[in-house]
């Protein structure tokens, strides 16, 4: 850390996370050009060279966090004959603003993703674009590329398209006050109900997302209950550690752009491009998952098999509620991470085990991840018939670049999570926690604690431990500016 007075827990974290950032090769900063780049737009782009359908009659609306400017999809459903559903999804169209190679693009791919650390965020386009010029703002006007699918009554996909559009936000809604509204525990957010009929929209976009998420569940897709931790900040101060769960509101927007990211990924295998797919692979430690359940009297397959996974968390979710949350976090390590690779026309993927989906790219989310703006566009160049933008070469690189990029920086956000956590418990070193192995490798063995929500490594005492086992664990040290919080057995 440089040798200068810190003034508040924001100000240390805010430089702690710039330092990490450079540390592993990112930029925080965005450089002369790209500002300039940046302030030269005056207007959002009104023309791309593939044809435009004019939707702005629909009632699209925005499903987000509750700070969330940088919008990148809309969402509207329509009732079909015989109880089907059409969907559609509007993707901003980022690469309208972003030409490829200019330096607003040229700075994106070398970080490849905004990072989010709990005193600053990091975004990887200019707020000018991603807040304003490129983010599907509230009543205004965008160009976006719609992906539309037809759901049967049973959550199957039918049919399906991708074509450019015009579209315009209608409403501007958070996960919160929507998952409130939706399991009855609120009203209706104003920004909803001033628009006639979205309240009807709303409870139609979440069946379908019911239906869809039930049919991936039945095939294998695993469904986990998972905690963030939210720091949150009185001021400049950090004052605790909030968890934050899943709710009704993220999973319709997760069922929703799973099934677009099908859409999109299908679409350009039909016609006769490449595309950058994102997997999981069936994980290599399978044998520890089989192990895990055989503690509860569960028997797993010997081979990774989603299908039986699936049922054997649904079982634990209703036999141990409490607990799930813990055995969620530990499967999802073993899993392993995913990865960018590049599907050839008539290719075999080998799919995202953990969604239990063959064809599936990252499409939905061109403001914040490289890919997504790399798919766009070779989605507008299909549509607009133009020759494939990337060759395999290029793509294959691409795909390896923001593998890393993407591995980076998570570990960037997990260090100054860390850090943040090493502050709110800096002053109950001595103290003694139940704990959960969340990792055990050569690196060291990790363990997580639910109250206070942290993790941290075992210093001593780690000895035949592996990950899914219970202990009592002693923090003995904690190192804010290197986010260390260390334990004992």
């Amino acid at each position: 850390m440089p040798d200068r007075p810190i003034d508040s827990p924001r100000a240390h974290l805010r430089a702690l996370a710039i330092e990490a950032m450079r540390a592993h090769g990112l930029d925080p900063d965005f450089p002369p050009d790209v500002i300039a780049q940046a302030a030269s737009m005056a207007l959002a782009p009104t023309r791309t060279e593939e044809p435009l359908r004019d939707l702005r009659h629909l009632l699209w609306c925005s499903i987000d966090n509750d700070d969330s400017r940088d919008l990148d999809q809309l969402s509207v459903g329509e009732t079909l004959p015989g109880g089907a559903v059409r969907l559609q999804v509007a993707i901003a169209d980022v690469d309208a603003a972003v030409p490829r190679d200019s330096p607003v693009d040229r700075h994106a791919a070398v970080n490849t993703t905004s990072v989010y650390t709990p005193a600053m965020t990091f975004p990887m386009l200019p707020e000018r674009l991603s807040t304003d010029l490129t983010s599907l703002t509230e009543d205004s006007d965008r160009l976006a590329i719609v992906v539309e699918c037809t759901a049967s009554a049973d959550g199957s996909l039918a049919g399906s398209d991708v074509y450019g559009a015009i579209v315009r936000n209608r409403a501007k809604l958070a996960y919160n006050s929507i998952d409130a509204w939706l399991t009855g525990r609120g009203s209706l957010p104003a920004a909803a109900a001033a628009v006639p009929g979205m309240d009807e929209q709303l409870r139609l976009q979440d069946t379908v997302a019911q239906l869809l998420g039930r049919r991936r569940h039945e095939q294998g897709a695993l469904e986990f209950e998972t905690t963030d931790v939210q720091p949150l900040f009185d001021g400049d101060m950090l004052s605790e550690l909030r968890p934050e769960t899943s709710n009704r509101a993220k999973a319709l927007i997760e069922d929703l752009m799973i099934a677009a990211n099908g859409v999109v990924a299908r679409f350009l295998d039909s016609r006769g491009f490449p595309s950058i797919r994102r997997v999981v692979r069936a994980p290599a430690r399978w044998d520890r998952i089989v192990a895990l359940a055989a503690k509860t009297g569960e028997r797993l397959p010997a081979a990774p098999d989603s299908v039986a996974l699936s049922r054997y968390l649904t079982g634990r979710k209703a036999a141990d509620p409490a607990g799930f949350s813990d055995l969620s976090h530990t499967i999802i390590r073993l899993l392993g991470p995913g990865e960018y690779v590049v599907d050839l026309p008539g290719g075999d993927p080998p799919g995202h085990f953990g969604l239990a989906v063959k064809d599936y790219t990252h499409s939905t989310a061109p403001n914040r991840r490289y890919p997504d703006l790399l798919t766009q566009r070779l989605v507008k160049a299909a549509l607009a018939g133009h020759p494939v933008p990337y060759n395999v070469q290029d793509l294959q690189r691409w795909a390896t670049h923001c593998t890393q990029q993407e591995d980076v920086a998570s570990k960037v956000e997990r260090q100054v999570r860390k850090s943040a956590a090493a502050m709110v418990v800096s002053s109950r070193t001595g103290e003694r926690f139940d704990a959960i192995v969340t990792g055990a490798s050569s690196a060291g063995t990790f363990v997580r604690v639910s109250v206070p929500p942290i993790e941290g490594k075992l210093v001593r005492g780690e000895r035949g431990l592996d990950v899914g086992d219970r202990l009592s664990v002693q923090l003995v040290h904690v190192d804010v500016d290197k986010g260390f919080i260390d334990f004992a057995a």
